[in-house]
Order: structure tokens, then C-alpha cells, then sequence
């Protein structure tokens, strides 16, 4: 047989769960094929020990498997090379979501079927639905079972057919009991949990609702290759038509109950935007029913186009749509029998479609739709248009009568059109209509004979008089047009322009709130603005400008930011293209909002990062500080207590020695602790009062571990302001942090003097000058930090808390701590602390 060229076909088994036959279909395929002389082979087929599955293996030929070593461990898998150098037609290749041993040509299985695929051979293989990529995390929330081993729906999707393994939840339970799937000790485990009916129910939905997506897109592919526009109804799916007008929500619940009234039915929303953008409803309204379709079970399309029953009818032919839904004409009869509205266009070019005309209580003209109002020319032009058309043309008539020897009836009309394009730029249309109509009676009197009355002698002046006012109405509506669409174009250019600073401001500008409530005060001239709180129990003023109002009851504007805050104007009442642009200043203070949160969210976090990591470090620190000390503590006293040991004075000594040397190293680190605790939660109160420096020093050294290795070097330095108690504490700690890391030799000197510094400020220090190692200057900040210990201390000499204590009981009294070098090598400690000044 000739094998066929090209790219193999690929066949898919898809079933919802394990066990529904999925690979007993592929094998009764695969006898199926070999009857009819097809060259078929196995090249891997998993019967997890299911006798019936074997059985079907029958007389087909078998593909060795590859051994593949992995860890110690063999495995096997299908062996691509020998199937590519057998050259069957069809191969089958079962579990197409399988993942390789690592070793393998490929990660996935089913690259290796894209390969073999490539190679012109035919594969079935088989697939569940939980295996798919884009269904793995629904499943997951469904059987609460994570799948590890996908395959990319696109892959089974570009498969040359896909056939359903189906089976009702009920049988596959019952084929489950009788141990057909399972073996009998994984059958009850099995049952209780990932088999349970109602997942089973939800999977095989699953599995039905993907393959008829599938299903559908073939079609769709069908029709546009074929060019076939009309519908086919193949289910009920419905399109419904919105304007963004307040008669949309009355259509969107009639679409929802149409579509619910037959299995799968379906329902869109669409809604045609010019590509002028010059006219069109509001984000906001847009957006609230957006979420109303939502709500609603429907889903939300814009599309583009210049006239809406083409953009509605192109839509509903590209969907496949059997009903379209229009509301009844919000025109008027007149207007209606002038020119057909968008339901009858669409009725007449629906072709096979339904078209259903929804009555609501803005059909003709029966409710206020406040997107049909006309834009506002303003009071003063508008009563300047009305003026120029009742009074211009009998100033006009009076003029030319004055004149009547210097032109003739034609001059006279001309002269008369110019007053109504005149009056329809001033104006608008109702004033230069009204006055189309009194020039044409004024020019039929005053200058059609007979002068002076109604009636017309020559037929010529009575067709040249309604010609007038025919063209006189045609012109002021085009200019009146044509002046709107300029207001219109002008008003969108603002509002780009505007829109375009604002996003500007949202890339370059950090949170800035004032600044854009200045910008949305000056864009809209208004008094002030403000973002307030909307909480009925706690309504507030967040953040405002200018004269703004106090809460959403006392602002002429108000757009809701989220379910929390408003943005809130004063001023004046504003239109709706205006109310637009307002939105966008809203989504700039949410946007701007939502990073301040996030901001504090990751500032806490970062505090709650950093308190864990100091509670660490204090435990893993503080663990060996506090048990070295209690070990040795307890050695002694066990020791002196022991009546199998006779001490010796010397010894009983030296033992004593050690549980004082191991109790004041708890009391130390006690006392650091207990410090660094109250210094973390700011419950350090100092006490401040006159303090001799010298006068601590000398009482503080006395009390530190080795005192002969101090010198108190005397001086005339004043006193400072410090709390007595706390400075103690400073003073020790820098001290006990000398000893050590300063090896014996010259004297540790501690030295006081004053200052005043560059604010003119009196300032005291005291100086702790050792001649040890010192500290490199980019260490200099960081011994100040707790449980750090500099080079080579030996464990048990602290937990590195010491400085960090008296850095911050010395912040604490309003003076600073720092570290120095020692002139000739060594480091100094330099406490400064302002100067006592008597209070009287």
C-alpha cells in the first residue's frame, strides 16, 4: 500500500473522566482500520491492568518500548524512532497528555505525536477532559485535584476529528463497583472522593461544552470559507442592539428571557460606536451595563461602524445569531416617515434572521432621553437667534424697500437666504426655520406683485417662493448641522486633549491628589473639588481643592471613584460630554488611590518582613545567650551541691565565681532585651535632668566588667540634659562593648567636652576612645544594628544588642550616638547630648 504524503491526520478520543472506554473505542477503531487493509500498529497502549482492555489489544501489531534508565529506576515509553522507521499508516498512541521520563527525545507525549504527525502518519490517541490546559484550573476547583499533566488545547482543538467517549455519572460508577476500572482496594477511596457523582456530572459537562465549542468554530470556519452569510440555526443564540440610552436595561432582560427558554441559548449585547466618536453614550453608563449584562448571563461587544444597522446586521451574521433585538424608534412620526430609523433598516436586510421590535417608554417621544438633547448654543445666542429671525426680516424688508430701485426680486431672495443662514449660525435650527418662514411671507408681500397682499399673479414668483423656503429649510438645517458638528468635533478634541495630560499625569506623576483636583477644577472651571467618603456611617472629605463641597449632597457634579469615595464638584451642573471626561479624572483618583494602598499594603508587609526577621534572629540568638549562661549556672550550683565531691575552698570559689559571672551575663542581656522591647513599642520616657558626664562615667565604669582597664580623663565640661538612669545604661554599654573587642594594653579613656554646633546649637560630649582594632568605615552604621557582633567575638559574649540599646536610649534623650576613628588606630564612641539650660 502507498502510504499517503503530507502531514498524517490526527484522531482524538476525549472523555470526562477514567475509564468511560476511551482506549477500548481507540483499539475497536484501530480492528476497524486493519479489516479494511490499513496498516495499523500499537505503539503505546496503557491497560492498567483492565482484562477487557487487554482483550482488545487482540492481534494488532505492538511497538517494543523504549527502556529509558531514570534514577536508578528503568521505565518505558514509546519508542518514536522505531515507529518513524516502521512507516505504518496509522499508529496509536494512548494518554496523549502524558509527560516523558526525563531522558526522553521529548518533555510531553504529544510531541511526540507532532512529530509523528509530521512525518505523514495517521495517530489516534486519547485524551480526558481534565488533561486540557485552558480546563485544568476549573477542575481543580471542581474535584479539588490538581492536574499535573496538560496539553494545550490548541493542539487537540487543530485535531482532524474528535470523537466523545460519553457515559452518565450513574454507569461509570457502577463500572467502577464491579472493579472494571480500579482494582478492588482503590475502588471505595475512589468512589468517595474524585468519582463522586456530582463531579463526574461537572466534568462530562465540561467535556460537552468544549467539544461543542469545537464544533462550533468548524462551523464558522465552514461558512467563511464557503461565504456563506446567512444564518444557520444551529442553536438559539440572540443579539441584542444597546444605545446606552435608559430604554437598554428593558431590552437586556427580554434578551436574557428569550435565550433562556431553550437549552444552550445564548445572548449578546452589542453596541455600535461611530468612528467620528463624536457621538455616543457615556463610559460610565456603558460600563454600569456592562456589568448589568454580566449579571444577566450575557456578554458585552463594542464594534465600529458609520451606520448602525450594518455594524448591528454585520455582527449578528458573524455570530450566527438567530434573533436581533431593537427597541422602538424614540422618533418622532414625522421624523420617522422623513427618513427610516435603524428597526426598520434592520428589518429590511435581516434575511433569515428574527427581528423582534421592543416597545419601552421612551418609544416616540414618550420619555425624556438625554442623550437626544441637542447641545446647548447658550442662553444669549439663543435668544440672539431668535431675534435675528423675527425682527431681521422686517428690518431686512424695510431696507430693501427703501432701496427698491437698486434690485430685483432674485436680489431680494438672495438676500433673504443670507438672513436665514445668518439666523441658523446664531441660533440654530428653530430660530432659522422660524425665520425661513416669515421671510418668505414677507417676501411674497412686500415684493411679489401684487405689493401689499398674499396673493401671487405670476406663476414664476409662486414656484420661485416655495422654492425659497424649501431651500431655505434645507440650508438652515445643513448649516445648523454642520455648526453642531463643530461644537461636537471641538468638544471631543478638548476632551482628547485633556485625556491625553491625564494620562500623561498617570505615567510621569506620582500621588499627587491635589494636583488633580486642581487640574479637574481648572478643566471644568469650576469653584473647587474633592474626594469624599460616601460611608453612610462615617462620611468625610479625604482630600479636596478650592472652594469644594463637604460631601455628594452639596456638589453640583458627582462621579462615583469605587464603592467607598466619590469625586465630587462645585460649580455648575455639567453635560454629558463633560459628565465623560469627569469619569476619566475618577479613573486617574482610583488608579492614583489604589497605588497609595498598595504602597501602605507593601510598606506594612516590608514592617511585618523585618519584625519577623529581628523575632528570628532574637530567638536563633538569644536561644545559645540565654542557655550558655543557665547551663553554666546550674554546672555550679549541681557541682556545690554534689556530697561525692569534697571542694576545696579554691574550688568552691572558682565555682562561685561562675554562677556570678553567668548571672550578671543574664542580667545584661535581660536588661538589653527588656530595652530594645520598650525602644521598639516608644514607651522610653526619659526623665531629662542636669547630669554631670564625668560624674556617670566614673559611678558606670566602676560597675563594668574589668574597671582597671578605664581612665576618666578630668575636664571643665558643662553639664548636659540626660536622664540619669538611661545614660548609665549608654555609658555601660559602650564600655562592655570596648573590653571586648580592645585587647589589653594602653588605658580605655573616657573624655567629656562641649561644642556648639553649625545651628548655633550648645551641645556636651562624652568620649569612650579605645586603641583596638577600630572599624572600617562602611561598617561604621552598620555595629549600631541589632544582633550584629564585628570579626572574631567569641560565642557567648553578647547577642549584638548592646550598642543598638544605647544608640537608641541616647535618641531617646534627644542626643545622637556615633562611632569614630581613634587617631592612630582605634575606635571612638562619641555620646553627645545638649547642654542643660535652667528651665527658670
Amino acid at each position: 500500500m502507498t502510504r499517503r504524503q503530507g502531514r498524517g491526520r490526527l484522531r482524538v478520543y476525549l472523555g470526562a473522566a477514567p475509564g468511560v472506554g476511551k482506549t477500548y473505542a481507540m483499539l475497536a477503531e484501530a480492528h476497524r482500520r486493519a479489516e479494511r487493509g490499513t496498516d495499523v500498529v500499537v505503539g503505546i497502549v496503557e491497560t492498567h491492568g483492565r482484562a477487557r482492555t487487554a482483550e482488545a489489544l487482540g492481534d494488532l501489531e505492538v511497538v517494543p518500548r523504549r527502556l529509558v534508565d531514570h534514577r536508578g529506576t528503568s521505565h518505558t515509553e514509546l519508542d518514536l524512532d522505531a515507529v518513524l522507521v516502521r512507516e505504518p499508516d496509522v499508529v496509536l498512541v494512548d494518554e496523549l497528555a502524558h509527560t516523558n521520563v526525563p531522558g526522553s527525545g521529548h518533555e510531553k507525549r504529544w510531541q511526540d505525536v507532532e512529530t509523528i504527525l509530521a512525518g505523514g502518519i495517521d495517530v489516534v490517541t486519547t485524551v480526558n477532559v481534565q488533561h486540557l490546559e485552558s480546563l485544568n484550573d476549573v477542575v481543580e476547583a471542581i474535584t479539588g485535584v490538581r492536574q499535573r499533566e496538560t496539553v494545550p488545547d490548541a493542539f487537540v482543538r487543530a485535531a482532524d476529528a474528535i470523537e466523545l467517549v460519553d457515559m452518565s455519572p450513574q454507569s461509570l460508577r457502577r463500572r467502577m463497583a464491579h472493579g472494571n476500572v480500579y482494582p478492588a482496594d482503590r475502588v471505595d477511596a475512589a468512589l468517595s472522593k474524585y468519582f463522586r457523582e456530582g463531579n463526574l456530572a461537572a466534568l462530562r459537562e465540561l467535556a460537552l461544552l468544549w467539544l461543542a465549542d469545537r464544533v462550533d468554530e468548524g462551523l464558522e470556519a465552514y461558512r467563511s470559507s464557503h461565504e456563506i452569510d446567512s444564518t444557520w440555526a444551529t442553536r438559539e443564540r440572540v443579539v441584542v442592539a444597546v444605545t446606552g440610552g435608559p430604554e437598554s436595561e428593558t431590552l437586556l432582560r427580554r434578551a436574557a428571557r428569550i435565550a433562556s427558554r431553550t437549552a444552550g441559548g445564548e445572548w449578546l449585547a452589542v453596541y455600535v460606536a461611530r468612528r467620528d466618536g463624536l457621538v455616543g453614550a457615556a463610559p460610565d453608563v456603558l460600563a454600569r451595563q456592562h456589568r448589568i449584562i454580566g449579571d444577566m448571563g450575557g456578554t458585552f461587544h463594542t464594534v465600529v461602524s458609520d451606520d448602525v444597522p450594518t455594524g448591528i446586521l454585520q455582527f449578528a451574521r458573524a455570530e450566527n445569531a438567530t434573533q436581533i433585538l431593537i427597541g422602538a424608534s424614540r422618533r418622532g412620526r414625522v421624523s420617522a416617515l422623513l427618513r427610516p430609523g435603524v428597526g426598520e433598516t434592520v428589518i429590511a436586510r435581516a434575511d433569515d434572521a428574527d427581528v423582534h421590535v421592543v416597545a419601552h417608554d421612551y418609544a416616540r417621544g414618550r420619555g425624556a432621553d438625554p442623550r437626544r438633547s441637542r447641545a446647548s448654543l447658550g442662553r444669549r445666542r439663543t435668544v440672539a437667534g431668535y431675534a435675528l429671525g423675527l425682527v431681521g426680516p422686517f428690518a431686512l424688508t424695510g431696507l430693501l424697500r427703501v432701496t427698491a430701485d437698486l434690485h430685483g426680486l432674485p436680489s431680494e431672495a438672495l438676500a433673504m437666504m443670507a438672513l436665514v443662514v445668518a439666523t441658523a449660525l446664531v441660533g440654530g435650527l428653530v430660530p432659522a426655520l422660524l425665520g425661513a418662514v416669515l421671510s418668505g411671507v414677507l417676501l411674497n408681500v412686500a415684493f411679489t406683485p401684487p405689493v401689499g397682499t398674499l396673493a401671487i399673479s405670476d406663476p414664476e414668483n409662486v414656484a420661485a417662493i416655495v422654492v425659497f423656503l424649501v431651500v431655505g429649510a434645507a440650508v438652515a438645517s445643513v448649516v445648523d448641522l454642520a455648526a453642531r458638528r463643530s461644537a461636537q468635533a471641538l468638544r471631543a478634541g478638548a476632551e482628547a486633549d485633556a485625556l491625553a495630560v491625564l494620562a500623561h499625569s498617570l505615567l510621569h506623576a506620582g500621588d499627587d491628589l491635589p494636583e488633580l483636583l486642581a487640574q479637574a477644577t481648572e478643566v471644568f472651571g469650576m469653584q473647587g473639588a474633592a474626594i469624599v467618603s460616601t460611608s453612610a456611617t462615617d462620611p468625610s472629605v479625604l482630600v479636596s481643592h478650592g472652594d469644594a463641597p463637604g460631601s455628594v449632597a452639596q456638589s453640583d457634579v458627582d462621579v462615583p471613584i469605587d464603592d467607598a469615595t466619590s469625586l465630587v464638584l462645585r460649580g455648575r451642573t455639567l453635560e454629558a460630554a463633560d459628565r465623560r471626561l469627569v469619569t476619566a479624572y475618577a479613573a486617574h483618583a482610583a488608579v492614583v488611590m489604589q497605588r497609595r494602598a498598595t504602597i501602605a499594603d507593601t510598606l506594612r508587609a516590608r514592617e511585618l518582613t523585618e519584625g519577623n526577621r529581628v523575632r528570628t534572629a532574637l530567638l536563633a540568638a538569644v536561644s545559645h545567650d540565654l542557655r550558655s549562661p543557665l547551663a553554666a549556672t546550674k554546672a555550679a550550683v549541681s557541682s556545690l551541691r554534689s556530697d561525692e565531691i569534697a571542694w576545696s575552698p579554691d574550688d568552691e570559689a572558682e565555682l562561685l565565681r561562675t554562677i556570678e559571672e553567668s548571672t550578671d551575663r543574664l542580667d545584661s542581656l535581660v536588661g538589653n532585651l527588656l530595652d530594645l522591647s520598650r525602644l521598639e513599642t516608644g514607651v522610653v520616657r526619659p526623665q531629662l535632668a542636669e547630669v554631670d558626664l564625668l560624674a556617670v562615667a566614673r559611678s558606670t565604669v566602676a560597675t563594668v566588667t574589668d574597671p582597671t582597664r578605664f581612665s576618666v580623663v578630668e575636664s571643665d565640661a558643662p553639664t548636659g540634659a540626660a536622664d540619669p538612669g538611661l545614660l548609665d545604661r549608654v555609658v555601660a554599654n559602650v564600655c562592655e562593648n570596648a573590653l571586648t573587642h580592645t585587647p589589653p594594653g594602653p588605658p580605655i579613656e573616657l573624655l567629656a567636652s562641649d561644642y556648639r554646633d553649625d545651628d548655633g546649637r550648645h551641645r556636651v560630649t562624652l568620649r569612650v576612645v579605645d586603641h583596638g582594632p577600630g572599624v572600617p568605615a562602611a561598617q561604621a552604621e552598620t555595629i549600631f544594628a541589632p544582633f550584629q557582633r564585628l570579626g572574631d567575638v567569641p560565642a557567648g559574649d553578647g547577642v549584638g544588642l548592646g550598642l543598638a540599646v544605647a544608640r537608641g536610649l541616647t535618641e531617646a534623650m534627644g542626643g545622637t550616638l556615633t562611632a569614630d576613628d581613634t587617631p592612630g588606630g582605634g575606635l571612638t564612641m562619641v555620646v553627645e547630648l545638649p547642654v542643660w539650660e535652667d528651665p527658670s
